[in-house]
């Protein structure tokens, strides 16, 4: 992979993580240095033993990490102090008729040192435009978004 030029912006190649998986669902998975090594199963919801992760389990853990972090590089951008920040990440796995899969993610995050809500929400916004697993989904995967307790985007039941 190298860099990638585009009509408005330049990339720059910061990091490679590189895993393994054999065995899929009910399989195993490790990263090259060792520092993720997992057990995968299929979730009892699915029929599976639940015996242990998921690639849905995995995705949420990574996403939330990922859009966190996009979200302390906004606030550090704009001045503003978090205070102690929380996501909650859902991941949910639908099967559609036509014999494919889908996903859909909800963030609900928390920022204890943001009590303005209209603040809240513009963060949580921003930090949607930054975040890389937000800019891989959009378009293809339905992502709801909440700050403190507050609607910011995506779907509604």
């Amino acid at each position: 992979m190298t860099n990638v030029n585009t009509a408005q912006a330049t990339t720059t190649h910061l990091y490679t993580a590189h895993a393994s998986v054999a065995g899929g669902r009910n399989g195993h998975g490790r990263t090259d240095d060792g520092r993720l090594d997992v057990t995968l199963s299929r979730p009892g919801a699915m029929g599976g033993e639940g015996a242990g992760t998921n690639p849905e389990q995995l995705f949420a853990v990574g996403y939330g990490a990922c859009f966190e972090g996009a979200l302390t590089l906004v606030a550090r951008r704009q001045r503003v102090q978090l205070g102690e920040t929380h996501i909650d990440s859902a991941v949910e796995l639908h099967s559609v008729d036509d014999g494919t899969f889908r996903i859909e993610v909800a963030l609900d995050v928390s920022m204890a040192g943001v009590d303005n809500d209209e603040l809240a929400v513009a963060l949580v916004r921003e930090a949607h435009q930054v975040c890389p697993y937000s800019n891989a989904l959009r378009g293809n995967v339905d992502v709801a978004l909440t700050a403190n307790g507050v609607w910011v985007a995506g779907p509604r039941d």
